[in-house]
C-alpha cells in the first residue's frame, strides 16, 4: 500500500512506513514530506494499528533536506519559503505527538532533517553502520526546526555539540548520548524491530499511549506547580477511560488485557 515515495505495510497492530527515495538518499523534498504526512495521518484512522515503524530503502535512512530544492527555494518569496518551512514543521509536530508508539529503524546515515525524523520517534533502533548528525552549520544553514526536538531528547550540552560542531557521530556514540535507544547488529535489525513492535503493541492500550505522549510533549514547558496540576488532571481522566477500566479488571482476574495479542514465538 501507500504511494511511490512512502511504502505502507500493515501487519496486525504494526504499520511499517518506508521512505522510498533511495536514488536521492531519501532526501526530504516537498513531495516526500507530504507523502509521509499523509501516511502518518492514515495510521490514525486505523484503530487496529498501535505501533508505527519508520524505515527506509537504499543505503541511507535519510540525507535530510533536498539541497537542490533548497537552492530553488532561495529564488522564492519569503511567504513561499514560510509555507515550505511550515510543511516540515507540521510533519515534525505530527510525528512527535502521534498517539501511537513510533520506532525508527535506522540502517544507515540519518543526517540533518533525517536525523530530525529519528529524534522524533519514541524508540530508535540502529545498526552499527548508521551515522547521525546535523551538518547544516557547515553550509551556512540553521537547523532550526530539529533543534526544538533535539534539545528535548539529549539536552543542551550534547545538542550544542551536534548543532554547532556539525560533526557526524557513530551509532555507538549516538547510543551513549541518548539519541539511539538500542544498537542492533545490521543482520538482526529488521527482526529485532519487528519483535519490539509486536511486544509494545501487546502491552499498551491506545488511550494510555495517547495520554502519555501528550503528557511528555506538554510537561517540559511548564513549571513545577502547573506541571503537577496538569499531571493530576491526566491521572484523573485516565482512570475513567474504557482501556484503564478494562485493564484493571483483567489484571485483578489474572487475565491479559483485551488489547493483548498472542505471544510471538521466540526467534
Amino acid at each position: 500500500m501507500g504511494n511511490d515515495l512512502v511504502q505502507v505495510h500493515v501487519s496486525g497492530p504494526v504499520c511499517e512506513l518506508v521512505l522510498n527515495r533511495p536514488e536521492k538518499r531519501n532526501a526530504l523534498n516537498g513531495e516526500l514530506i507530504a507523502a509521509l504526512r499523509e501516511a502518518l495521518e492514515g495510521t490514525m484512522r486505523d484503530s487496529a494499528v498501535r505501533v508505527i515503524v519508520l524505515g527506509a530503502r537504499g543505503p541511507a535512512f535519510s540525507a535530510g533536506a533536498d539541497l537542490a530544492e533548497l537552492r530553488r527555494m532561495q529564488q522564492a518569496s519569503t511567504l513561499e519559503n514560510w509555507s515550505d518551512s511550515r510543511a516540515l514543521m507540521e510533519l515534525f509536530h505530527l510525528l512527535y505527538t502521534l498517539p501511537r508508539i513510533t520506532i525508527a529503524r535506522v540502517h544507515g546515515p540519518a543526517v540533518a532533517g533525517g536525523c530530525g525524523l529519528v529524534s522524533l520517534c519514541d524508540f530508535v533502533l540502529a545498526s552499527p553502520r548508521a551515522r547521525f548528525g546535523y551538518p547544516e552549520v557547515r553550509i551556512g544553514f540553521v537547523p532550526a526546526l530539529v533543534s526544538v526536538f533535539l534539545l528535548r531528547r539529549i539536552g543542551e550540552i550534547q545538542a550544542r555539540r551536534l548543532l554547532l560542531g556539525g560533526e557526524l557521530i557513530s551509532a555507538e556514540e549516538a547510543h551513549r548520548i541518548g539519541l539511539v535507544t538500542e544498537l542492533v547488529p545490521e543482520e538482526e535489525l529488521e527482526e529485532r524491530t519487528r519483535g519490539l513492535a509486536q511486544e509494545l503493541a501487546r502491552k499498551s492500550s491506545l488511550s494510555a499511549v495517547a495520554l502519555t505522549k501528550r503528557l511528555l510533549a506538554d510537561l517540559p514547558a511548564q513549571g513545577l506547580e502547573s506541571a503537577l496540576q496538569y499531571a493530576a488532571l491526566v491521572n484523573a481522566f485516565a482512570r475513567s477511560t474504557p482501556d484503564c477500566q478494562a485493564g484493571i479488571e483483567a489484571f485483578l482476574r489474572g487475565e491479559p488485557p483485551p488489547w493483548a495479542g498472542p505471544e510471538q514465538p521466540s526467534p
